[in-house]
């Protein structure tokens, strides 16, 4: 089975992977911007997230396999590739198994490091959602709102929806086995892991995600990376400051 993705533009081909819980359409005006650079972009949808198919079987290494099966079924290579948040920890290990694959690699806001699971109140919010009663989005916030506060986390996480079939609400994601599986994405890089071509780590300056301990297991994977940081962001960088998002990530790629 093959991943979805929108493709946008010509030229040098440019990957980019959603984080936990997101989908491509997080990225399109970013994938917008990039695309009238001159670079053709896939925004994809991982397996259980968005259009792509679900599957039962969910780990960084079947996620990695699901992008070499993407860039063979569309000829790429020499790729750019982006990735946020667990996206970033997909193109972390895709690049260090297929590094003739990817000429650049840029992570957004994740360290090859291990995480403990933090997931739990937004899988409680998002399971609890009752679309027997549930008919508009509006209710499906205020339902989600009892578990999680922020507003904009809530927005994020409630692109999920779908309308089913007239009248009926549902949600994208494979909820069952991200939940089952949650661990995973907290899962370290494997200790041999090495990526030694041109490497950008993008961190937010209100994020805890990259802190100053990480430089040390970033430069032991990734001896030529540079971390920048973006001012005014949390984990969520892209959406919350993406005009120095996509001029840190055109200065890289330029």
């Amino acid at each position: 089975m093959l991943l979805h993705s929108n493709i946008l533009g010509e030229g040098k081909p440019f990957v980019i992977l959603h984080g936990f819980l997101g989908m491509s359409d997080n990225w399109k005006t970013l994938g917008s911007q990039f695309a009238d650079q001159g670079f053709q972009v896939h925004i994809i949808d991982q397996r259980n997230h968005g259009r792509s198919f679900h599957d039962e079987a969910f780990s960084y290494e079947v996620l990695a396999e699901d992008l070499k099966r993407y860039c063979e079924a569309h000829q790429l290579e020499d790729v750019l590739l982006l990735g946020h948040s667990m996206g970033g920890k997909v193109a972390m290990l895709f690049a260090s198994e297929y590094p003739e694959l990817v000429s650049k690699l840029m992570v957004a806001d994740i360290s090859p490091r291990f995480y403990p699971v933090h997931h739990d109140a937004i899988l409680n919010g998002l399971s609890a959602l009752d679309f027997n009663t549930i008919k508009r989005r509006g209710e499906a916030d205020k339902a989600l709102s009892d578990y999680v506060s922020d507003f904009g986390t809530r927005q994020f996480l409630l692109k999920n929806l779908y309308w089913v079939e007239k009248g009926q609400l549902g949600l994208r994601i494979n909820l069952s086995v991200l939940r089952d599986e949650v661990a995973e994405i907290g899962e370290p890089l494997p200790s041999y892991a090495l990526f030694e071509k041109p490497t950008l780590f993008l961190r937010g300056d209100r994020s805890e995600y990259i802190g100053v301990d990480d430089a040390s297991i970033i430069k032991k994977h990734f001896p030529n990376a540079n971390i920048v940081t973006v001012s005014n962001a949390g984990h969520w960088l892209h959406a919350e400051n993406p005009k120095d998002f996509f001029e840190s990530v055109m200065q890289f790629v330029g």
